[in-house]
């Protein structure tokens, strides 16, 4: 295969996806070589294929199909699509694995995928996608014996809209006015199934899919990609917006002040609403910024657990403990009832009904939450050396803590404020986040002291 390869693996396998350029790091040939090995690997009789809009995914979707097709598995094409799409339909249809062509927020040169096994169950790092990768570059992968597989084309847009509509009482809804930016990535037709059920007035804004992407990356974290969607909340009034990245498995809240809410605070707003429908259940939780989530599920009786960062250590946990719902400060939200996967549609249904509901606006409801414990957003540094720098933070800070743990990366807790330092899986980035217990000016001199430590 005619493809990069780095430190002697192939460039686009990461920790928990494939993600590169294309074709240099990834071209159809090692899609039609990815089917073959997930074939051999997981041994399905039947997969989902699904794709985002970007300019390669059709050509790369349909060396994946060619791939298993030869290999004598059928395959349900459910065609251009969200990630969380693709999850429900390998779930509900009981099918043997499920593969997304979709490279999420990346730049419009970029492709990638996202692979399930039965179930939905991810296939990640640490369950099963280094084998596959083996297999990509060593396997020889002759034809079964016996009848080629078949290819269906499968609709699964009605199902999925009943689905994503029976987290919410639509009846409680209220005629709210939202701006959604869809960042020209695969929301757009989903916003637009919705729309019929809902009382809501969606201000849609960037929600043709354009897989040029003529307004930049669909990536929301980035915060020059949010002025699009407070210029439009400014211009007129709005009850509160919400952002997509490019296969909208993950949501960014703006409050009615068109002010972005960190998605540590959309954690503690979900995880109150999802124990109030299931009093006494467990709440996952990463450990990246931990004290609102852990009082909101506290106070409300539930049960908070801490979990690694990373989709598939955080659905392997929530299976384990049969948690009701599990969030990460990166606006990833996972649902019991959605098959413990993560999905960008239910927060927005949900965020709407509460906020109808509860008669009060986004930014009053995480007022106390922020005012209680500020927190830094997430901070990235480039470094050469990032286990040299966690070592020498946690030589200056553990002595004195109150706590020190490595669950991921190293969290150190004080009585009054704590943080997590952590290595990127992808990127040679070191990724800070402080908070504090209600001291804001606590929280700008620990910041300040700890990227001094970390920039020396």
């Amino acid at each position: 295969m005619d493809v990069e390869q780095k430190d002697g693996h192939l460039a686009c396998f990461g920790a928990y996806d494939l993600r590169g350029k294309v074709p240099s790091q990834l071209d159809e040939e090692l899609a039609t070589r990815v089917a073959q090995a997930f074939t051999v690997q997981f041994n399905p009789t039947t997969v989902i294929v699904g794709r985002d809009i970007r300019l390669s995914s059709e050509s790369l979707v349909q060396a994946l199909i060619d791939g298993f097709l030869n290999m004598g598995v059928d395959v349900k094409d459910i065609g251009l699509c969200g990630t969380d799409m693709m999850y429900f339909a390998t779930a509900s249809l009981g099918a043997g694995g499920g593969i997304m062509v979709t490279a999420s927020h990346n730049p419009s040169e970029y492709n990638g995928m996202k692979l399930v096994r039965d179930q939905s169950i991810p296939v990640s790092g640490d369950s099963g996608l280094l084998e596959l990768e083996r297999l990509a570059v060593d396997g020889d992968f002759p034809a079964r014996v016996g009848s080629r597989g078949q290819v269906e084309l499968v609709d699964i847009l009605p199902s999925y809209i009943t689905h994503l509509l029976s987290f919410v009482d639509v009846s409680a809804l209220k005629p709210l006015r939202v701006v959604t930016n869809g960042g020209n990535g695969n929301i757009g037709p989903i916003l637009d199934a919705l729309e019929p059920h809902l009382p809501l007035e969606l201000i849609k804004l960037n929600c043709e899919p354009d897989g040029s992407f003529p307004h930049g990356v669909p990536n929301p974290l980035l915060p020059e990609n949010r002025q699009a969607t407070v210029d439009c909340m400014q211009c007129q009034f709005c009850d509160f917006g919400v952002a997509w990245d490019g296969d909208f498995d993950r949501c960014f809240f703006f409050d009615e002040q068109a002010n972005f809410i960190e998605g540590y605070y959309i954690v503690g707003i979900l995880a109150r609403k999802m124990l109030q429908r299931y009093p006494g259940s467990r709440v996952i939780h990463d450990p990246r910024l931990t004290w609102n989530t852990i009082n909101v599920v506290q106070n409300l009786g539930g049960i908070p657990v801490v979990c690694k960062t990373g989709h598939a250590f955080i659905k392997e946990r929530m299976r384990k403990e049969d948690a009701v719902y599990g969030g990460e400060m990166s606006a990833h939200h996972y649902f019991r009832d959605n098959y413990y996967c993560d999905s960008g549609t239910i927060p927005f249904l949900l965020i709407a009904e509460i906020l109808s509901t509860e008669g009060a606006a986004l930014g009053e409801l995480v007022a106390d939450m922020m005012a209680a414990y500020p927190c830094s957003g997430e901070i990235n540094a480039t470094v050469d050396d990032a286990q040299a720098i966690i070592a020498r933070v946690e030589e200056h800070y553990a002595p004195n803590a109150v706590s020190v743990e490595y669950i991921d990366g190293l969290s150190i807790d004080y009585t009054e404020w704590r943080f997590n330092l952590r290595m990127s899986n992808t990127e040679p980035l070191i990724r800070l986040n402080v908070e504090t217990r209600g001291d804001r000016t606590l929280l700008d001199l620990k910041v300040q002291e700890l990227l001094a430590i970390i920039q020396q």
